[in-house]
């Protein structure tokens, strides 16, 4: 069967090290702590070639669609930023051309550079052949509901790709009100991971719905992974919620997300988050992803294997809906 990940990794270590070491401190980054005996993750981002392809071929991995690991060109500003940008993307097209049955590319933007995202978005698609843009998180403590992002989602809804939407580490002022003075690194568990990311990235949507941003663009594309980021769990209780408050939109909350939002599975692999999309979303929204390689394709294996789905869902679920999406 035809399988399809599309919340996989990479990096180059020569273009990230151009990013300055005040950056990326700055925006959080620090030494990452390895459970003995693993291999880090960080040591396989940078492989585009015959290991990544044996993993892959180790757990059935038909294609994986790939974007940047950061730190990236959104910790960069002006040209050099943009410039940044166009070389990461410039990199996997290399590979893409390399391995067009096995690789796929979303872009990478310059967000501190918003004009430049839809510029470098348009190239990427155009000339590239990439399938939409990742954005990772905020960016300079923004979101893309602000007026700046204008022109990058006109873009990608007038090109008819998606922007998926993944984490990003906290904003410094977020970090220190609800992730400090905890012992050892148990802040960055939660700040990451284990329920910040999520959350964040939950928030991040429901801010392009609530100001009114995907009523202005109703043919544009999300995705977002994780099970959906807490959301289908929060569907119901949200237009509740909401219900007195928000009287500006053209469709309930739910209807804007279950209208406009993709969910994968990527790096959650048990039946209960499975099921609550499942219930909210629909199977014909959700994909197939592992979070390479942060997390391995080998859970992601098993998990396939033991979904109660039928033939003909095992293989929208595993790859159709990808493949319409993204037109692979």
């Amino acid at each position: 069967m035809r399988v399809v990940a599309l919340e996989e990794h990479f990096t180059v270590p020569a273009l990230a090290a151009r990013i300055s070491a005040e950056a990326k401190a700055k925006r959080g980054f620090a030494a990452r702590t390895i459970v003995p005996g693993t291999v880090s993750p960080l040591d396989l981002l940078p492989d585009l070639g015959q290991q990544r392809l044996a993993a892959m071929d180790a757990c059935g991995v038909t294609m994986q669609v790939l974007s940047v690991s950061g730190p990236g060109a959104d910790l960069v500003d002006g040209p050099d930023g943009a410039a940044l940008a166009r070389e990461f993307n410039d990199t996997l097209a290399d590979a893409v051309k390399r391995h067009p049955t096995r690789f796929a590319g979303f872009a990478h933007l310059p967000m501190r550079s918003p004009a430049a995202t839809a510029t470098e978005l348009e190239r990427s698609v155009q000339k590239l052949g990439f399938h939409g843009a990742m954005v990772n998180g905020t960016c300079e403590d923004k979101f893309l509901d602000d007026p700046r992002y204008e022109p990058l989602l006109a873009a990608a809804e007038a090109l008819d790709v998606p922007i998926y939407i993944h984490p990003h580490l906290a904003p410094e002022s977020v970090r220190k009100t609800y992730y400090s003075n905890l012992p050892a690194s148990a802040g960055v568990a939660i700040e990451t991971a284990g329920w910040g990311w999520h959350s964040e990235t939950a928030i991040h949507v429901m801010r392009l719905v609530l100001s009114g941003a995907l009523d202005r663009y109703p043919k544009l594309k999300i995705i977002i992974g994780h099970m959906g980021e807490g959301l289908p769990a929060m569907l119901a209780r949200i237009d509740d919620v909401s219900r007195p408050h928000v009287r500006h939109l053209k469709r309930t909350v739910s209807e804007t997300i279950l209208d406009q939002v993709w969910i994968t599975t990527s790096g959650m692999f048990t039946q209960p988050p499975f099921l609550i999309a499942l219930q909210t979303f629909g199977l014909d929204r959700m994909m197939f992803s592992i979070d390479y390689p942060y997390t391995p394709n080998e859970p992601g294996q098993a998990f396939l294997k033991e979904l109660p789905l039928s033939k003909a869902d095992m293989a929208k679920f595993a790859h159709g809906n990808a493949d319409k999406l993204l037109k692979l």
